[in-house]
């Protein structure tokens, strides 16, 4: 077994969301992890003390509009199972990365290769190397229009 130790299950689920940043040729990856509450698949779950622990990892890019899902200052938006874009309201299921409603709709996150072993999240992505926790500096990429979702955050 081999991959790089992200954090600890129990840390996705109590914060409801973590980040890193990683690279991938010559460039760096946002990444975020969510919980998943669906059926177990392999190399996305693990067992502790009998009760199901399941995370998902996901490029931090929303399909419609290159928006940060993940935002420093709050996470993940997550509601009722699926990951919110803050920008335009579409809500990706946590554990399929698919988009059925709003902009975004038709469309599926990119997802990177992750394990669960012991409690731990493991990064097993061939194609990326874990560089730190975090995002880098806002580089003001997210700047522009007011969200024009209908939801608030």
């Amino acid at each position: 077994m081999s991959g790089y130790r992200l954090t600890a299950v129990e840390t996705v689920r109590e914060r409801g969301s973590w980040a890193f940043t990683a690279r991938e040729g010559d460039e760096d990856r946002e990444v975020f992890l969510v919980p998943c509450a669906d059926e177990p698949d392999a190399g996305a779950t693990g067992e502790r003390d009998g009760e199901e622990q399941s995370v998902r990892a996901w490029i931090n890019r929303c399909t419609h509009e290159d928006q940060r899902l993940y935002r420093e200052e709050v996470g993940a938006v997550t509601r009722g199972g699926s990951v919110v874009c803050p920008k335009h309201g579409s809500a990706f299921d946590s554990c399929a990365g698919s988009c059925d409603n709003g902009e975004a709709a038709g469309t599926t996150l990119r997802s990177v290769d992750i394990e669960v072993r012991d409690g731990a999240v493991f990064l097993t992505d061939d194609d990326l190397t874990y560089l730190y926790e975090g995002l880098p500096d806002d580089d003001g990429d997210d700047e522009g229009p007011a969200s024009s979702s209908h939801l608030t955050f």
